[in-house]
């Protein structure tokens, strides 16, 4: 069950492509997650030029290096969001943000993602990871008070964005692994039940599990990876650590990212408060047998010290496998 253990490259788009790859086959990875933005995947050109997907895979063999998904996690964030505002504008193509009016933004994002799925099925890759966005999301501090309505409109909002994307999904044989990430539709346990439900738990629309965001929330990882086993379509290796002190708490104190006053943070991974034994055990334990990615965020680490390491990390996790036959067989009479 040795699954292939990949670098995503969102954090390395301000590199060129070919030295991302030299960097992925030096330490080691077996492929790479990559990444729509930069010039890491350009989809239009997948679509628009003949050469374009040739040399791409071109690029990648001559680093020894494979590829199982590309992420368009900029993209999608806008299918669904509301507000769209500056925020969007500086993670988005100038193309998907046109002139900034919020639904042509939305709708232009869900094009791009529909030829995404295209663009990944002629690169013969049968997953795309990326988010979806949420037109309630601001809503979840729940003052001035909810109404139910507004939180069904919200669903309600994401199945009818998302099933159009998700018949072109279907037409080209790719599946979407949406990340359950604060921020998005699906961020927590309940959420990503209502999610599923929303959609009538369609085959085309799975899950990316990233259990860094699990941790500050309180959530329980393992016990998701078992509830939601025939939905787990792509694993992201990401860590975060809880450091509560009495005056910080979860929601982040709009202080950045590394700084010491926070209530969590994103480390490298192995160096924070994922369980990542169990976490594996359970891949295990569920079958899973697609590539694991490592996503790696620390702002406190060096990315070139960080992602080697992290690979080494992965790996000894990666080797848990289960054993050819029970350890009380041989207690058997008949062994």
């Amino acid at each position: 069950m040795a699954r292939p253990v990949t670098l995503f490259t969102g954090q390395f788009a301000d590199l060129p492509f070919t030295e991302v790859c030299a960097l992925a086959s030096r330490w080691g990875y077996d492929g790479l997650e990559i990444a729509c933005w930069g010039d890491h995947f350009d989809v239009e050109a997948a679509l628009g030029d003949d050469a374009y997907l040739p040399r791409l895979r071109d690029t990648l063999d001559k680093h020894g290096l494979k590829s199982w998904t590309i992420s368009c996690h900029l993209t999608s964030q806008a299918v669904c969001d509301h507000p769209i505002d500056e925020r969007h504008r500086g993670i988005l193509p100038a193309r998907i943000w046109g002139d900034g009016s919020p639904e042509g933004v939305r709708e232009r994002a869900a094009e791009e993602i529909k030829n995404t799925a295209r663009a990944a099925a002629a690169f013969g890759v049968d997953t795309v990871v990326g988010f979806t966005g949420s037109s309630i999301w601001h809503t979840v501090a729940m003052f001035p008070p909810v109404p139910q309505e507004m939180v069904d409109r919200g669903f309600a909002d994401f199945a009818d964005r998302w099933n159009p994307i998700l018949d072109v999904f279907d037409e080209v044989g790719v599946r979407y692994a949406h990340e359950v990430h604060p921020g998005e539709i699906a961020y927590d346990y309940w959420t990503t039940v209502r999610t599923l439900e929303a959609i009538g738990h369609r085959p085309a629309f799975g899950l990316n599990f990233d259990p860094s965001h699990f941790v500050w929330q309180d959530l329980d990882p393992v016990g998701f990876l078992y509830d939601f086993r025939d939905r787990i379509y792509h694993v992201d290796c990401k860590e975060s650590v809880k450091q509560f002190n009495g005056r910080n708490g979860r929601l982040g104190s709009h202080l950045p990212w590394g700084d010491p006053r926070r209530g969590w943070d994103f480390v490298s991974t192995g160096h924070g408060d994922v369980p990542w034994e169990p976490v594996f055990r359970m891949l295990n334990s569920i079958g899973y047998e697609g590539p694991v990615s490592v996503e790696w965020e620390d702002a406190g680490m060096d990315r070139m010290t960080g992602a080697p390491a992290a690979l080494a990390h992965v790996r000894a996790l990666a080797a848990i496998e289960p054993p050819a036959a029970s350890f009380d067989s041989a207690f058997s009479s008949s062994s």
